[in-house]
């Protein structure tokens, strides 16, 4: 399994298959215990990665900057103040020079169509930090929690509330839809989930044995929930909408 990521770039969970997804949440458990007893590896000993961020954060970035650095990488941080992208340099142009000189790039903003360019383009691995249409590292982060607190995954009833068609709730679909858990999403009928998504996360959870379902009741929604999830109910580059998203 280990050759078989080798290389892969991260950009949404529609790209792994539930063994996959499994063997990585299996070696973030084994590091992360490694890490509490003062163990690292170094397995990014001499390797270099891109951080392109085009929105601010705080746990993306501390997370794949310490992580790569604890285990032994360089990691560089680049907002949009230290690099052209796609200003007086295309996308592609910046992908090929950042592709020659580091072994990945991380990418976090706001169209999900740069993250893949830069993956097309790059000739290193890309993983997607966040765009207004997917978020897979955080899910990885869910999981991984979920099994610490429950043991496993499937069977799992999980109940997310908020703004459906954000980058949350799409990756939350598919990662658990992938996973074997049953996940409920309750949001307003203005704000459900793209269908597309959608109709593709009710056909995973079919093969892995969960479900997926959408309501806008938080009485229906919420019976029988082992974990309720929520978030913001304006995402970033969204504040003008806040008024009309509090009288929802």
């Amino acid at each position: 399994m280990k050759e078989k990521l080798k290389g892969r770039s991260f950009l949404t969970l529609k790209d792994f298959s539930k063994e996959e997804i499994r063997y990585i949440l299996d070696s973030a458990h084994e590091l992360k215990a490694d890490k509490k007893r003062g163990k690292t590896h170094q397995i990014f000993k001499g390797l270099s990665l891109a951080m392109i961020f085009e929105k601010p954060s705080t746990r993306t970035r501390c997370a794949f900057e310490t992580s790569f650095g604890e285990e032994g990488g360089h990691p560089v941080f680049l907002s949009l103040n230290d690099i052209q992208l796609g200003k007086k340099e295309s996308i592609e142009d910046t992908a090929r020079v950042l592709g020659r000189m580091f072994d990945a790039i991380e990418f976090r903003g706001f169209d999900q169509k740069t993250v893949d360019t830069l993956a097309k383009y790059s000739g290193v691995p890309v993983f997607n930090g966040l765009t207004d249409l997917y978020h897979p590292t955080q899910i990885l982060a869910d999981l991984m929690t979920i099994e610490e607190q429950f043991g496993h995954l499937e069977g799992i009833n999980f109940v997310y509330v908020g703004d459906g068609r954000n980058n949350m709730a799409h990756s939350l679909m598919i990662g658990c839809a992938k996973m074997g858990l049953n996940m409920t999403v309750i949001c307003p009928d203005s704000l459900t989930p793209l269908k597309d998504v959608e109709e593709y996360s009710v056909n995973q959870a079919k093969k892995s044995g969960g479900s997926i379902s959408i309501t806008n009741s938080m009485t229906s929604g919420l019976k029988g929930a082992d974990i309720i999830y929520t978030d913001v109910w304006v995402s970033m580059g969204e504040e003008e909408k806040s008024k009309d998203r509090v009288e929802l």
